[in-house]
């Protein structure tokens, strides 16, 4: 009898979304239960926020699996369609499957900031890239959290010194009065942040803010890393990607939780799922 091949076929590997949308959503508990069964059921694994402002969602799986899960989200006519970020990993990068019900889907704090009715203008990555290859003189402003920063960011960006995305408000108000007149990209990992950093910029009187249309990822997936210095932050086993999309071997410090690169692990006061150099408190910690 003719030995089978299927034991040696590529196992498929995991699919990677990240999804987000400002929209009016009701019914909240009710939404919860069957969500989180559904992507049981389908052996989905991250996290969904639901909101009354909205939906964020971080999933894994396999690519059926996830595409029923999209199929559901966008025929639901409170969701309907939404700009998918993917990324292939040969592992699951997430531990479970958590539904959330949050104040916000994005937690910033600031009231009377609404990206339905007042959002900010999006650049695509592709008018990005042109803009920097055309040297164009405009801020380019990072709103991530500083130990993302410092793992990577667009050359000659302008990074605010914030742990947490609720100190930004107060962090964006010392920017030079002068920024206030020239254009104003800003960018964070998949775009949510700047959903609500522009708008509040432009109400402390920011006169030009566009917002990096779907982040960095989008930018990794349509352009590549030209521009880009080092590696993109996620929240999830990966811990990071380089322009390809591809995880890096940059780690987590199991102490302080900091990102640390391969230079890094090398460092004599690095011991694995002990402490790093960011344990002393001298770096930012993740907030």
């Amino acid at each position: 009898m003719a030995k089978s091949t299927s034991d040696h076929r590529p196992a498929e590997r995991v699919v990677n979304i990240a999804a987000y949308k400002f929209t009016p959503l009701t019914g909240l508990q009710k939404r919860r239960e069957p969500l989180r069964s559904l992507c049981t059921s389908l052996a989905l694994k991250g996290t969904i926020q639901l909101s009354r402002e909205g939906i964020n969602l971080f999933v894994a799986g396999q690519r059926a699996a996830i595409g029923i899960l999209l199929d559901t989200l966008q025929q639901d006519v409170e969701i309907g369609p939404l700009q998918v970020k993917r990324s292939l990993s040969d592992e699951q990068p997430f531990n479970r499957m958590l539904v959330r019900l949050k104040k916000e889907i994005v937690a910033f704090g600031v009231e009377g900031i609404d990206p339905r009715t007042h959002p900010s203008r999006k650049i695509s990555p592709a008018e990005l890239q042109q803009w920097l290859a055309e040297g164009r003189t405009f801020t380019l402003l990072d709103v991530r959290n500083q130990y993302e920063v410092r793992l990577g960011t667009f050359k000659n960006a302008v990074a605010l010194p914030i742990n947490h995305f609720r100190h930004f408000p107060a962090s964006a108000d010392q920017l030079p009065a002068d920024s206030k007149k020239q254009p104003v990209v800003m960018f964070c990992t998949g775009g949510i942040r700047c959903e609500k950093a522009g708008p509040y910029l432009e109400r402390a009187g920011f006169e030009d803010v566009y917002q990096l249309d779907g982040g960095i990822l989008k930018y990794f997936q349509e352009c590549g890393e030209q521009h880009f210095e080092g590696e993109c932050f996620v929240f999830d086993k990966r811990t990071a990607l380089d322009g390809a999309l591809q995880e890096t071997a940059t780690t987590l410090c199991f102490a302080c939780q900091n990102p640390l690169t391969v230079e890094e692990q090398a460092s004599p006061l690095y011991v694995p799922g002990e402490s790093c150099p960011y344990c002393s408190g001298d770096a930012a910690i993740p907030g």
